[in-house]
């Protein structure tokens, strides 16, 4: 038995593809994922200094985010819908040009989000969202602008569940750019935090007036979609759509009017401020 045994064995190492490939196994060399992404339309004011802002309306497609209690309403709608009233709003101002993200309701991952105001070279990156909570009780509008710590649980929480759509697809876009070194982007990244509180901080004050807020409004959370390294970037909670008095007010125009109204007077004071800071430094050369 043992001549036919080691034919066999020889014969068997004879086959490269059956000695390196273990028994009921194959392989197979898959193409690299082609780049599918478009640059949206830039609207509004003409002129090729004017700010400009990314609007992005949260998940979208497949993807429907939170739903309201009966299951009727989901948050990729809503999002969707205010962002849409933002977009206008900023636009018939004529201070800005204006891209959003998404205009209807398709599928983009979070770093693609991200990556449209990078390659545009955005001024200012807003993700509007709604929330949800298991207590019903829970409303208010918030805004989180990135952090390496969450400053609570729920700030936690709610990183984890959106950032979770970066995987739905089963894409790994979990790598940075590679066109300069981890410390320039450290640092880069360091500075648009900053600026992203600071507009944070005055688009609170404008919403203050206009509609409830939560009492602490101004949150930082590791969410995926706010990390481009050199675009102030933030998500604005809208309210909870697991709330019966924040979801009729969700899905009214008047409510998405003042939302509408507060974005575009906070991006405005940002934007005079930094043109200001700039004509001092000038001056001051």
């Amino acid at each position: 038995m043992r001549g036919p045994l080691i034919v066999l064995i020889l014969a068997l190492l004879a086959e490269p593809a059956l000695a390196k490939a273990p028994p009921n196994k194959a392989s197979a060399a898959i193409p690299p994922r082609p780049s599918t992404l478009g640059l949206p339309k830039v609207q509004g004011a003409r002129r090729a200094d004017a700010p400009l802002i990314v609007i992005d309306a949260g998940h979208g497609g497949h993807d429907p985010g939170s739903s309201s209690a009966d299951g009727d309403t989901h948050e990729k709608d809503i999002a969707l819908g205010i962002a849409k009233v933002v977009r206008d709003e900023l636009i018939q101002s004529g201070l800005f040009r204006v891209v959003m993200t998404r205009s209807d309701d398709h599928f983009l991952v979070l770093a693609e989000r991200r990556e449209i105001a990078r390659r545009l070279h955005a001024d200012l990156f807003i993700s509007i969202h709604c929330d949800s909570a298991p207590s019903p009780a829970a409303r208010g509008a918030s805004i989180y602008t990135l952090s390496d710590t969450s400053s609570d649980k729920v700030a936690a929480a709610l990183a984890a569940r959106e950032n979770k759509a970066d995987v739905i697809n089963g894409i790994d876009l979990s790598r940075e750019t590679s066109d300069v070194s981890s410390i320039l982007i450290d640092l880069a990244q360091r500075e648009t935090m900053n600026v992203s509180s600071t507009f944070a901080n005055t688009l609170q004050k404008e919403m203050a007036p206009l509609i409830g807020l939560k009492p602490t409004f101004h949150k930082f959370a590791g969410l995926m979609v706010l990390k481009a390294p050199d675009v102030p970037s933030v998500l604005l909670e809208t309210g909870y759509i697991s709330n019966e008095d924040d979801l009729a007010l969700l899905t009214s125009d008047d409510y998405r009017e003042k939302i509408a109204t507060a974005v575009r007077r906070a991006a405005t004071t940002h934007f005079a401020r930094q043109l200001a800071a700039r004509i001092k430094e000038k001056d001051e050369e």
